[in-house]
């Protein structure tokens, strides 16, 4: 498969503090890739090093091939999605400016195409067409957090980042958006990077978790292993309930296969 993003030897301190160290990754175009660790792990700043929010202190990120330092980086994330949690959506504008912002951006002249991109991620996620109109502030939580991904997703980025975007709204419609991005993935294929902290969320997401641990990967890999083979006592600990869902005994719990929003199933 083809490469899409790759951390080489990422270092990144403040001072005498150090988050992340020798950081090595590398994301394959395409996948649904879910980020989780301990508070001040470090996955937030890895996160946003992928669109030059955060610097690394030494190393190099690639995206497309391509150095980062070596991009505008203005340029760079107008083609890179960005959904974080809550609202962070523009108060003045209405739902249809606030999704088009990205897109009028980067194409003025053509206003029917962004008319039709707004419609089209709306409908994708779960919005009506009468919200239009509409302010952040008369909508529900759900909805804008809808608004978000939507907005992140009207330019047709190739990569789209998540930085625990669920983490505001109550449990139902938690419930619901995971379903909904995880339909988006499937249409689109896009290649996504998703923060989170609940690690049933990141094993019913993810086509690949990134385990992290005060800065360092402690595993890169498939649900399906991470619950079978957890490669270090802090993995263990954070998958065991998970594990044990299946209602297996360990030795078979190689045929235990995570299937998304329907839970556990045996896999032979």
């Amino acid at each position: 498969m083809e490469t899409i993003i790759e951390f080489k030897n990422i270092k990144k301190a403040y001072g005498d503090k150090v988050v992340l160290e020798d950081f090595n990754l590398i994301v394959e175009k395409g996948e649904f890739v879910t980020i989780i660790g301990s508070s001040g792990c470090g996955k937030t700043t890895a996160l946003k090093m992928i669109n030059g929010l955060i610097e690394p202190t030494s190393g190099d990120i690639l995206v497309e091939g391509k150095n980062i330092h070596d991009k505008n980086l203005t340029e760079l994330r107008r083609h890179i999605g960005y959904a974080i949690q809550g609202s962070v959506l523009f108060p003045h504008m209405t739902v249809e400016q606030n999704i088009s912002y990205v897109p009028h951006l980067l194409n003025k002249k053509d206003k029917e195409k962004t008319h039709l991109a707004v419609s089209k991620w709306m409908k994708i996620v779960g919005l009506d067409e009468e919200l239009k109109e509409r302010y952040p502030l008369e909508l529900s939580g759900g909805q804008q957090q809808r608004v978000g991904i939507a907005r992140a997703l009207a330019a047709s980025p190739d990569i789209l980042l998540m930085d625990e975007p669920f983490g505001a709204v109550d449990e139902i419609t938690r419930g619901q958006l995971q379903i909904e991005l995880k339909q988006i993935y499937e249409k689109t294929g896009i290649t996504i990077l998703f923060v989170t902290h609940d690690i049933s969320e990141a094993l019913k997401l993810g086509t690949k978790v990134l385990v992290i641990d005060k800065g360092v990967i402690q595993q890169y890999d498939t649900p399906h292993e991470l619950l079978a083979h957890p490669a270090s006592d802090f993995v263990k600990q954070l998958v065991e309930k998970e594990r044990h869902t299946c209602h297996l005994p360990d030795d078979q719990l190689v045929d235990c296969k995570y299937s998304g929003a329907s839970g556990y199933s045996k896999h032979r």
